[in-house]
């Protein structure tokens, strides 16, 4: 399943709070080489895990967002059921550990 880079507060409105799947989102910066290792495992995930919605937030263009939800370092990870946070992964974390959300 593909990958959806949010560009805004309206889409994330629409895409993850308004969703009725599981949403798992990414907070990451192009810059971030921590960002850069969990891309290949979300990439799998996102393969893997077809019930779950996949979407990734670029935080130095959607600072808003980022500010918001209090995502002070990256990778931030969330998972939302219903248009709630119910878990925060922060920094490079295990695929194990974050498909137990699912």
């Amino acid at each position: 399943m593909e990958i959806l880079e949010i560009k805004g507060t309206e889409q994330f409105d629409k895409e993850v709070l308004k969703s009725e799947q599981t949403v798992f989102v990414d907070f990451f910066a192009t810059w971030c080489m921590p960002c850069k290792m969990m891309a290949g495992v979300i990439d799998k995930m996102a393969e893997e895990y077809t019930n779950v919605k996949f979407v990734k937030i670029d935080v130095d263009q959607n600072q808003q967002l980022s500010e918001k939800y209090n995502v002070m370092s990256i990778p931030t990870m969330m998972v939302f059921k219903k248009g709630m946070a119910t878990k925060t992964f922060i920094g490079v974390t295990d695929k194990d550990e974050i498909a137990k959300e699912f």
